[in-house]
């Protein structure tokens, strides 16, 4: 762990920014959400689909069948031996598509974020997050991100 720790923060070195902590103006869909997503989520999660910033992604699919799943995390704490709530996450998902019989190609990720999480832990999820989707062979294609209040939401789900 300790060796992928370091592999992750040596190539991906977190974005100065003018915050900290994230605040509820981060969840709010506007100025400070951009701020937030622009200051690396986006370039750290780039693909194809995901840089076009829409709500939703539209990709071609083969004709045959489809397998899809809705997935969501909740673990405390967010960091834990072994791995965190991202590479849980991006996992957890991809397993549910797998024992449908699927190959999983493209997911969505939403955060839900809890007013007052440290900056640098939601780094360090979203590069967890980032190789975990990548070992797996998914490309994340949509999100979505919401802030609740302080003590409201165990961090981040």
């Amino acid at each position: 762990m300790s060796e992928y720790k370091s592999i992750l923060s040596s190539s991906c070195p977190m974005p100065k920014l003018d915050f900290e902590i994230i605040t509820m103006g981060h969840g709010s869909g506007g100025l400070l959400t951009h701020k937030l997503l622009d200051a690396g989520v986006f370039d750290v999660l780039s693909n194809e689909y995901l840089d076009k910033q829409h709500d939703g992604a539209v990709f071609e699919v083969t004709p045959g069948k489809m397998a899809f799943t809705t997935d969501s995390y909740v673990v405390s704490p967010i960091f834990f031996p072994g791995g965190n709530i991202g590479e849980l996450a991006i996992n957890g998902t991809v397993n549910d598509l797998c024992m449908c019989g699927a190959k999983a190609a493209f997911i969505s990720l939403s955060f839900i974020i809890e007013e007052g999480l440290r900056v640098s832990d939601f780094w360090e999820i979203l590069l967890h997050i980032k190789q975990a989707a990548d070992h797996a062979g998914v490309k994340i294609v949509t999100g979505d991100t919401k802030v609740v209040e302080r003590g409201k939401g165990d961090k981040i789900l």
